[in-house]
């Protein structure tokens, strides 16, 4: 059984553009990759399970963390903190499965000046156009928030074209191909496989 050395993927995008079905989809159909557990300091939601959907801690905990640079990114999002902690990643990362991080281009940016190794994916809309007739027919946000939401788009799209790959969301099937794609290759790169592996399986 060839065995490899886990990777970091860091997966961002506008709101509005597919990127938590894309993931859900990726998670789903990819044994060997697994979603990254984020630290925060806001209240469990209805449904939502400690260490499943986020780990909660309280602010105390969640700072002394930080003094002791335990995360690799972290935000504050409407007064409550989120973070994602090194030992999480490397503790699925030792196992040979992939993480998938799901965060902002702000949070990553966090991770590249740490030059943390990492492989970045960025998902962008076909247009300005077709993100904007996305998120109104979610029909959940005001006009105002949706103004607000394209604005920062812009934004996003601008640092989006730092990461390692963009893919254009224009068909769903199609981009879930080179999501998936960007994934299995990196797997068979020369310097993803366990070099340990190699020497004690072939004697080499």
């Amino acid at each position: 059984m060839r065995l490899n050395r886990g990777q970091l993927y860091i997966i961002s995008a506008p709101s509005g553009t597919g990127k938590t079905t894309l993931s859900r989809r990726l998670l789903k159909g990819l044994s060997h990759i697994r979603e990254s557990v984020s630290y925060t300091t806001r209240s469990p939601r209805p449904g939502e399970v400690d260490k499943v959907d986020y780990i909660f801690v309280s602010v105390e905990t969640f700072r002394d963390m930080l003094k002791n640079n335990a995360f690799i990114e972290y935000a504050e999002v409407h007064g409550n903190l989120y973070g994602t902690a090194l030992a999480t990643i490397q503790e699925v990362l030792s196992e040979g499965n992939d993480v998938l991080l799901d965060i902002d281009t702000q949070g990553a940016r966090q991770i590249r000046n740490k030059h943390i190794k990492s492989t970045s994916i960025f998902i962008i809309p076909p247009s300005m156009d077709a993100l904007y007739q996305r998120l109104k027919k979610r029909n959940t946000e005001t006009d105002e928030i949706i103004r607000r939401r394209m604005e920062k788009a812009n934004d996003e799209i601008r640092e989006g074209m730092l990461y390692d790959y963009i893919i254009v969301n224009d068909n769903l099937d199609q981009a879930f191909k080179e999501l998936s794609s960007v994934i299995m290759a990196n797997r068979v790169r020369a310097n993803c496989i366990d070099r340990n592996w190699v020497k004690e399986t072939f004697h080499i």
